[in-house]
């Protein structure tokens, strides 16, 4: 364990300016590494294989983290802490870690039964959202655009408990042609939406349900027209009391469990 009193020090370059989000879209993926926060988000990280890079740990929660893998533990007090991430760290735990080659979707799509394809959701807290329901509710794997955010930035990391690392994820290129792919897979493309022409969700047939990919827009602007006219058909979840659709994150989770009511 190294301590740490001087926030510029250069050995935890990797967690300044947490909050920044230009910034660290620009370090973390050029740099090859991520940003986990919290014992049980590095853990999950370890357990699915990902290096550690280092840990930046609050001085008082050292020994939580003396087995963890083998890599440089800096420890500070939370004044110098909140002084280099430029927030509160109140989880006491941060880690950087390696980032692995992201598979190609034509391998991810092999290996999923069920699978939720994004268009420009660029909410870090709803897409990690997402990863979670999608673990918790029998969706295989996540297929986003390129406009999508970086389901490894902390945020998404850390709304998702970790999941980000359990559920299989990859790009689709180029957007949105790369829809047909998803459906030279195997899969149906039911584009979820809350136009009046839609079927409702909960009438789909065995046959739609079978292998689905659901596809999700970003919240208020919905799928492009583009996405739209790709799908084999529209979906609807019924709203009541004049509400016309829920955050992205909430109706994903109702979808999935709907889809997954035949298992």
């Amino acid at each position: 364990m190294e301590l740490i009193t001087d926030p510029h020090d250069e050995r935890i370059a990797d967690y300044r300016a947490l909050t920044d989000v230009e910034l660290r879209t620009r370090w973390e993926p050029p740099h090859g590494l991520f940003i986990a926060e919290g014992e049980l988000v590095l853990r999950r990280a370890l357990r699915a294989g990902y290096q550690p890079r280092s840990y930046l740990v609050d001085e008082k929660r050292v020994g939580q983290i003396a087995d963890l893998g083998d890599a440089p533990v800096y420890a500070a007090s939370q004044d110098v802490l909140e002084k280099v991430t430029g927030f509160h760290v109140h989880r006491g735990m941060l880690a950087s870690f390696h980032r692995r080659a992201a598979p190609a979707a034509a391998d991810v799509l092999a290996a999923a039964r069920r699978v939720v394809v994004l268009e420009d959701v660029n909410n870090h807290t709803n897409l990690g959202a997402i990863f979670r329901g999608a673990a918790a509710l029998g969706v295989d794997a996540v297929l986003l655009s390129p406009t999508c955010a970086d389901p490894l930035y902390r945020r998404s990391v850390r709304v998702s408990m970790g999941e980000v690392f359990a559920v299989p994820y990859a790009t689709l290129s180029p957007w949105p042609d790369a829809l047909e792919l998803v459906r030279e897979s195997g899969f149906t493309l039911l584009a979820l939406t809350p136009a009046p022409d839609a079927v409702p969700i909960q009438r789909l047939t065995h046959d739609q349900r079978a292998r689905a990919a659901l596809l999700f827009g970003a919240e208020g602007a919905g799928l492009t027209r583009r996405a739209m006219e790709a799908s084999d058909a529209r979906v609807v979840i019924p709203m009541r009391r004049g509400v016309d659709s829920l955050n992205v994150a909430a109706a994903a989770a109702v979808a999935f469990w709907e889809l997954g009511r035949e298992d």
